[in-house]
């Protein structure tokens, strides 16, 4: 009998790569009232109220906040609805991404 010279194979599980994530970043002006900003916040990014009053305070001491992270898709696509709808009213109100790090 003659030595073989195949090899055993290893198996070889594929797994997913989980997508990057991207924060929304709510940040700070000087003119869109307390109220509108809370308001939006629940409606745009579901935050129950209390969690809205904090993100918005917290944006306004410190001049931004992350409102949540989402795939870069949904993060892009929140923050510029949330901006667009600030716009509508007559806010400068800005929402921006970045990547999760």
């Amino acid at each position: 009998m003659a030595d073989s010279d195949t090899k055993n194979r290893t198996d070889t599980s594929l797994k997913t790569a989980k997508p990057p994530l991207y924060k929304v970043i709510l940040l700070n002006d000087d003119y869109t009232p307390r109220e509108f900003v809370v308001r939006l916040l629940k409606a745009e990014f579901r935050v129950p109220e209390a969690q809205a009053g904090v993100i918005m305070l917290t944006a306004h001491t410190k001049g931004a906040c992350v409102v949540a992270v989402f795939t870069k898709e949904i993060a892009e696509e929140k923050a510029t609805r949330a901006t667009d709808f600030a716009r509508d009213n007559g806010f400068p109100l800005l929402f921006t991404t970045e990547p999760e790090e």
